[in-house]
This record gives C-alpha cells, structure tokens and sequence, in this order.
C-alpha cells in the first residue's frame, strides 16, 4: 500500500499535478492521492484551511510541493497564503495531525533558477552544489526546512535537510523513491529540528 500523500501546488502549475495524479491511475507511483481536486467553496480563510487539514492533511503523510515560478516567498503573504499554509499543517506534529515528509519537485522552468552549478570550497577543498533555495524562488516554509542545520559543517548534506529535492525529470522516472525518501525523514533525527512557522 503506498503513502497517502497531499500536493500543494499553485494553479499556474496544475498541469503537473494532473500528471502525477496519472500516474497514480495507471499504477506508475505506488501513492494515494489525498489532494485537494476542487476548490472549498468559501470565503472564510480560517474555514478553508481548517477543511484542508481535517478532510486531506490530517491522514496524508508525505506532501509533495511543486515548486514552480509563482511560489516564492517574496511574492507576499496573500499571494502565498494557502500554500503555506499547507506546509504549515504538514510540518506540524500533535494530536490528530502527525508531520508530513516534504518532498520539493522542481518543475522543469525553475531548473535554471534553482541549479547554479558548483563552487570550490576554501574549508574543506572539494566542490560544492549551488542550489538557490530562497525566499527569491520558495516559500520559507520549504526553504527553511531545507537548508536547515549544517551543524558547523562547511556545507549542507542529506542529514541536515528536513526537505527532500528532485528535478521533475528525476521524479518522473522514479517517484516512489522520492516520496519513500521524503516519508523516511519523519523518523530521522532532522526531524526534531523542523520549523513550522519560520520567520
């Protein structure tokens, strides 16, 4: 049986969604989908958040987030506001809602604007990715659980992300492994670093 797993995505990016909602009908990713397909029909914001987290969230266990060109922080609050929200419930951890893997796919024309390549280190002499995982390309929600504790190192490995990251071609291919991953870090240590509501 596989993970129950939400996606929060902007509506610019719903076709990707769609997709991976395919998949899932032709038995390509081992998911059930637990995304929201209609809209709540509401102009209460607390009532629509609260709907999320009890009817889709509250079960679900890993949250795929497709990060695309509308889901920067420096966007603002209101043009950002469900989404999130969503990963708020999604990193939260109490009663009736346990925390959500968090899996990042970025979308094909966010490549460029997250991968810059490498970079020498003078520390430790190796090379190191560049990856642009800002308030200029994500919400802080994602961000900050991403690049989260390097615990004094020079650089970020696994271990010090919360956020799991895959290219969208990558995640084609193989998405169980990735949403596996993503679940996998409920249970590791990172997981006590978490921030639900980053500042």
């Amino acid at each position: 049986m596989g993970h129950k797993c939400f996606i929060s995505f902007k509506k610019e990016d719903e076709v990707y969604k769609k997709a991976i909602q395919s998949w899932v009908d032709n038995n390509k990713v081992d998911m059930i989908d637990k995304s929201l397909n209609t809209p709540i029909e509401s102009d209460d914001e607390d009532y629509i958040m609260r709907k999320i987290r009890e009817d889709y969230l509250s079960d679900s266990t890993v949250t795929i987030f497709l990060i695309g060109s509308h889901c920067s922080e420096n966007l603002g609050w209101e043009e950002q506001k469900y989404i999130k929200r969503e990963l708020q419930a999604s990193l939260y951890n109490g009663t009736g809602n346990t925390r959500n893997g968090i899996l990042g796919v970025v979308l094909p024309h966010m490549f460029g604007e997250i991968y810059k390549g490498t970079q020498p280190c003078l520390i430790c002499h190796g090379n190191h990715n560049i990856v642009d995982i800002t308030d200029r390309t994500v919400i802080k929600e994602f961000g900050r659980n991403y690049y989260l504790n390097n615990h004094g190192k020079c650089a970020y490995s696994e271990s010090d992300r919360y956020c799991i990251l895959v290219k969208w071609e990558d995640f084609k291919k193989s998405p169980n492994i990735y949403i596996e991953q993503a679940f996998n870090k409920r249970s590791q240590p990172i997981a006590n670093e978490v921030i639900v509501r980053p500042k």
